[in-house]
């Protein structure tokens, strides 16, 4: 029971951030919370050691690597240049974002695309007089909805990508599964925002300056990075097409990108001890503090008295979006995927746990990690920020319809 009081502590202080005059960022809130239940005795140092899945940390360092030698050599910029500078009217600017940042989130990590996204549409904000907090929301549903169709878009997916039952080919799986819902809850993410911000959209045409890149080099290194990642997912798809018995995991990919970055460029050191490494240490401690709860039986026993059935694709869809909320969505999953592997589910279960709990993030700003990287970010750069209700007040509604749009979808395979 110690161990769920500590959870919601850990809950309360990453709602409310701070105590008094004493203001507490999210990984700190997290450390604290699994030293807690170490200094506690509710988990052993050595099941500490064991509950932190090293593929999932090896694959995030990976991706950090790239995210940030993209964005401190300019390139990151460029990029984005390409792909907004089309867009004359705030109407196609945000369907850029959705789109460019959901399509960019399912290969780059929704963490990583938080973190490189949020100063990018704050430039735009500024530049084109538009209200950050419009594209601030954008760019949360983006990543978060966009994440939903890889195995590699955000930790919960690799999470079930690497652990659930049937995943042979899990690029393919996502993709079968999840793509198209995806794509239409992209769609109507825009009808959403444009709904609730329309006294917004009258903004006269966006302008655009284009930038340079800082480090020409590392430029270079990071589209190799680019090449690298875009062909090893091809290569992970196709020796699973042609049952060629390869052990090739996903963690690979990332660190596969990362080389270039890490081996050739004389800025690697800087690159690395920049990168986010909070964040990192948010899922360490977050993996240690989870597995004291699950040890302790606490939620185990409130489904088992709720008498759910727990390999309902819509209770599993509920379940996600709802405890995500009390947990956010990583844990969720490393609690709820150990149930579901024992019931022995198929692939339609996994893919409504990915979905619900990714899908979760729309709901609040705890409902995903990304959301906090990107309010965090932009409280730092542009003292801009969401409150709990400005995000709930288009989250919840948004929420809704992204579950109602997966759910058929299942219905219908």
């Amino acid at each position: 029971m110690v161990s769920v009081i500590i959870l919601l502590l850990v809950f309360l202080l990453i709602a409310f951030r701070g105590v008094g005059r004493v203001r507490f960022q999210i990984w700190q809130v997290m450390l604290l919370g699994a030293l807690g239940v170490l200094v506690t005795g509710q988990i052993a140092p050595s099941a500490a050691l064991k509950a932190i899945n090293v593929d999932v940390m090896v694959f995030l360092f990976g991706m950090f690597v790239v995210g940030q030698a993209l964005e401190d050599s300019g390139y990151l910029a460029k990029l984005s240049y390409r792909l907004f500078h089309r867009a004359r009217s705030l109407d196609s600017l945000i369907l850029l974002i959705l789109f460019g940042m959901g399509i960019l989130s399912a290969f780059l990590l929704n963490d990583t695309l938080a973190i490189i996204g949020t100063p990018v549409v704050l430039v735009l904000a500024r530049n084109n007089r538009i209200d950050p907090k419009l594209l601030l929301l954008t760019l949360a549903f983006a990543v978060t909805i966009g994440s939903v169709t890889s195995p590699i878009g955000n930790p919960q997916n690799l999470l079930i990508a690497l652990h659930g039952n049937g995943m042979g080919n899990p690029f393919v799986t996502f993709f079968r599964y999840l793509l198209l819902p995806t794509a239409i809850n992209l769609s109507l993410a825009y009808l959403v925002l444009r709904f609730f911000y329309r006294h917004h959209f009258h903004v006269p045409s966006l302008d655009y300056d284009e930038p340079l890149l800082t480090d020409r080099r590392l430029a270079t290194l990071c589209r190799l990075s680019l090449i690298l990642l875009g062909t090893m997912v091809a290569a992970k798809i196709t020796l699973v097409f042609l049952n060629i018995p390869v052990d090739f995991r996903l963690t690979y990919i990332a660190l596969a990108s990362a080389a270039p970055i890490v081996l050739l460029s004389p800025r690697r050191l800087a690159v690395i001890r920049r990168m986010d490494w909070y964040t990192l240490v948010f899922f360490a401690a977050m993996f240690v503090l989870m597995q004291s709860v699950w040890q302790s039986g606490f939620f185990q026993d409130i489904l088992a008295e709720m008498q759910l059935d727990l390999v309902s694709i819509p209770v599993i869809l509920l379940v996600g979006v709802g405890l995500s909320q009390l947990i956010s969505n990583v844990p969720l999953v490393a609690l709820y995927l150990p149930v579901l592997t024992r019931m022995g589910v198929g692939t339609p279960e996994m893919m409504a746990l990915a979905a619900g709990s990714t899908i979760a993030g729309n709901l609040s700003i705890l409902g995903a990690a990304s959301n906090v990287i990107i309010i965090q970010n932009a409280e730092k750069r542009a003292g801009v920020t969401l409150t709990f209700l400005e995000f709930a007040k288009v989250g919840v509604p948004l929420t809704v319809i992204n579950v109602l749009v997966y759910w058929l979808f299942f219905l219908v395979l």
